[in-house]
């Protein structure tokens, strides 16, 4: 799986920065003063979890995020 495969959810964070976050998996996120680094940082942070859970035989869980509002 890919980050592709996954629902990103970006937001701003008060008062200066954004964080971009896969709510599926835990610990996915990334805090950045713009959008673009925040979404290119993330891209590393689910990169290196993906690899712990590789490493541990482990799939990474499946997206089950519903957008109810947006």
């Amino acid at each position: 799986m890919s980050l592709d495969d996954y629902k990103v959810v970006l937001y701003r964070n008060q008062p200066d920065g954004w964080v971009a976050e896969v709510p599926a998996i835990r610990g996915c996120y990334a805090l950045m003063p713009t959008r673009e680094e925040a979404l290119a940082e993330l891209g590393g942070v689910f990169e290196m979890i993906a690899a712990e859970y590789s490493d541990q035989g482990m799939p990474l869980p499946a997206d089950s995020t519903a957008i109810v509002n947006a």
